[in-house]
């Protein structure tokens, strides 16, 4: 489903990943790595968000560097260190991406709306909700949006026991999927779940 070719990758104090190929099916793969080993960075590589220093990405059969708009438009993936959608609101936020993706699920965001105890912020502009209430907001986005592949930085983080355990559902039931690739990018195998590792970027 993704295809890695040759990944290469290095910022001015370090190399993240350097001739690195791979390929997944469908289901939930995991990034492991420790503080600033290059999680996000990963991330936003295979999201087609930060270009590589060489080699190539091909999603579904479309190659970033020849089709970019349509590799882009198969990937859900939120920078969550990101201020671009703070003026919204999180219901015009889901608005807006239920029209990018024509597979959005209504019935799964309403689910995970209330498995993360979202209702009550979603008229409350991003830029005043909390960090664990944002990353339930994209948690809720990412399950809802359909895409073919799905990206999740350290999803856990800030998150109280309840959304805990609704994210860990979640995950498994991604890890069942045969139609969409979910990556998650964290510091450690997710409580009591086995996943396949997609690259361990160290410690």
């Amino acid at each position: 489903m993704l295809h890695i070719s040759n990944l290469s990758f290095a910022y001015p104090h370090g190399v993240v990943v350097r001739d690195f190929s791979a390929q997944t099916a469908p289901g939930l793969v995991l990034v492991r790595g420790g503080d600033g080993r290059g999680k996000t960075t990963l991330a936003r590589l295979l999201a087609g968000e930060l270009a590589p220093d060489a080699g190539h990405l091909q999603l579904g059969g479309v190659w970033l560097h020849e089709q970019p708009a349509a590799y882009r438009q198969q990937v859900f993936w939120e920078d969550q260190r990101s201020a671009a959608h703070d003026a919204l609101t999180a219901r015009d936020y889901l608005r807006q991406v239920k029209r990018n993706y024509p597979a959005f699920d209504e019935a799964r965001l309403d689910q995970a709306i209330e498995g993360l105890s979202l209702a009550p912020h979603l008229d409350k502009n991003i830029f005043m909700l909390s960090t664990g209430s944002k990353r339930k907001l994209w948690l809720a986005t990412a399950a809802a949006s359909g895409a073919a592949l799905t990206l999740l930085d350290t999803p856990f983080a800030a998150l109280d026991r309840v959304s805990i355990q609704f994210a860990l559902e979640l995950l498994a039931d991604a890890a069942q999927s045969s139609s969409r690739l979910w990556v998650l990018a964290d510091y450690e195998q997710p409580e009591g779940m086995a996943l396949p590792v997609l690259i361990d970027l160290g410690d």
